[in-house]
């Protein structure tokens, strides 16, 4: 078994579920309020350990009460939080989600997530060898991902990205990526799936929601079907696919086998509200009727 190393965001989320997206100047009454642990550094982490993987989370809290709990929360996943970071004087990273008809708008404030810095690469990575993963998003500084691939490749480690939120700066990075894995409106963004598939340096896979997902490679695109579920929610289901995807390689999975795996559960991830409580374990997968 391989270790996961993520190095990514952590916020939490302050989520609301609304008859429709209000108008500019509209007020509307929502409801279902509730907090939970999110960002997607931290929920492909919180996927990785709840399917099998054994997980290091390199990333940064406030020093307020929402980084404390959270710290909390990862250490129950078994998560080693080792190089979890607090930083003074500014909040724990932020997320507003709207939720409507089971889609999601969501707006961030990365708050202490854009402390992280090479130095924490370094520490985290001083415990990785050849082969283990590194997953890694982009609600971080974009410098301390960059150095962080190159970090990665180095060691010998397989480096699997999930651009998101797309930033076409990051274009620089695909080519040092085994595995890239945008859905299709970060595809679009990155210049479209032909484009992208030449710059990526072994694997892109493109997830397509309720349809499922596109796996590239060696010049030939396979398509996997979706599976139906009643989505109430989709937040996080691209982070569960990622998150499982990284845990099934790390167990010896072939790529066809793993990325299916991952399909399924970000599938089941969408039946529930919230980011990490959405997120499935490993018996929850198996056992999933469709």
């Amino acid at each position: 078994m391989k270790k996961i190393f993520v190095i990514g965001s952590i916020n939490s989320d302050l989520v609301i579920t609304a008859p429709y997206m209000p108008e500019q100047g509209e007020t509307i009454t929502g409801g279902g309020f509730f907090t939970a642990h999110g960002g997607k550094g931290a929920n492909q982490a919180t996927a990785a350990a709840r399917l099998g993987g054994q997980v290091v989370m390199c990333g940064a809290v406030g020093d307020d009460a929402f980084g404390a709990e959270y710290i909390e929360s990862m250490k129950k996943d078994g998560i080693d939080v080792s190089f979890v970071k607090k930083v003074k004087g500014v909040p724990t990273g932020t997320a507003v989600i709207v939720v409507t008809d089971g889609d999601n708008r969501i707006i961030v404030d990365r708050g202490a997530n854009d402390s992280l810095c090479k130095s924490d690469v370094d520490g985290t990575l001083s415990k990785a060898e050849s082969g283990d993963i590194l997953l890694l998003q982009l609600e971080i500084p974009l410098e301390t991902v960059e150095y962080a691939v190159n970090k990665a490749n180095m060691i010998g480690m397989t480096v699997i990205l999930n651009p998101a939120p797309a930033n076409r700066d990051a274009s620089v990075l695909m080519p040092l990526c085994d595995i890239v894995i945008p859905n299709e409106t970060e595809t679009e963004i990155f210049g479209g799936a032909a484009a992208l598939e030449k710059r990526v340096r072994k694997t892109l896979i493109i997830t397509l929601g309720s349809d499922g997902f596109k796996l590239c490679e060696n010049g030939k695109t396979v398509h996997f079907n979706g599976h139906k579920v009643k989505a109430v929610d989709t937040t996080a289901a691209g982070d569960t696919f990622c998150g499982a995807l990284a845990a099934r390689l790390a167990a010896g999975e072939n790529l066809d086998d793993a990325a299916e795996f991952a399909n399924r559960a970000a599938a089941i991830a969408c039946t529930k509200m919230g980011a990490q409580p959405s997120v499935p374990t490993y018996g929850e997968v198996v056992d999933y009727k469709f």
